[in-house]
């Protein structure tokens, strides 16, 4: 059966979901709130993803972060319809994700479960009005930073977020490293992760469960950001699962 050059694209970002090792990423993101998916997209993907930032068209609304001490840099939310790569990556690798954010919210003792499927998720969405497209791509130049914060935008909240780097450490940028912190009733700590151009992370909105010392599990919260651009350009974008008001 001889198989089209854009039905062999439009399968492409849910083969390449499905071929990681889905175990690995739900301990590691038991673990530390975080894995990487190496690879995800490729460097010709990557290129023309970032050349869409000058564009004026297919986003709803521009962010300059430091009008909103934010930090410093700025952020384009994409509007609906997404473009095609996003959207099918988006509804790739939800159904990897539902699962275990459903444990999590188990174990969390929050009453709250997800679909298996992103569409009937957003159906929830905007059932609760928000109605608005949450992906984005962000851009740093020299001396940008982000500061850290949660992506929390009403009441449906997905608890997992993927964020894929877009330029290469460096050549395209330096500094401007992922960064996430963990905030427990027993201290603090900080965790950067190490991503090359391709390259995606999953990671924590809000809180996840965390094995307690006597036993049980206690509630960690986590925040992400992104740390100060020493040269360069940095793009990245930003798949965040619920939509906002």
């Amino acid at each position: 059966m001889k198989i089209h050059a854009a039905n062999v694209a439009d399968t492409k970002p849910a083969t390449k979901a499905d071929a990681f090792d889905w175990v690995s990423v739900e301990q590691s993101l038991d673990a530390r709130g975080n894995a990487i998916l190496p690879s995800l997209l490729d460097a010709d993907q990557c290129r023309s993803l970032a050349a869409m930032y000058g564009s004026e068209h297919g986003y709803r609304s521009r962010i300059v972060m430091a009008r909103h001490g934010f930090g410093r840099g700025e952020y384009k939310y994409f509007a609906y319809p997404l473009p095609p790569l996003l959207d099918r990556l988006r509804h790739a690798l939800y159904p990897h994700l539902a699962p275990i954010a459903n444990r999590w919210n188990r174990l969390l003792r929050i009453d709250v479960q997800y679909p298996p499927d992103l569409d009937t998720f957003l159906g929830r969405c905007r059932a609760a009005g928000q109605t608005r497209p949450t992906p984005l791509i962000l851009q740093y130049g020299e001396g940008d930073y982000n500061c850290l914060h949660q992506d929390l935008y009403g009441e449906h909240v997905f608890p997992l977020q993927v964020a894929i780097l877009l330029s290469e450490p460096g050549d395209d940028f330096a500094g401007g490293e992922f960064v996430m912190t963990e905030t427990a009733s027993n201290g603090q700590h900080a965790d950067v992760v190490a991503l090359r151009r391709g390259d995606a992370v999953v990671f924590t909105v809000n809180h996840r469960p965390a094995a307690a010392k006597r036993g049980g599990v206690r509630k960690v919260a986590m925040r992400h950001g992104v740390s100060v651009v020493r040269r360069g350009k940095r793009h990245t974008v930003g798949l965040i699962f619920h939509d906002s008001r």
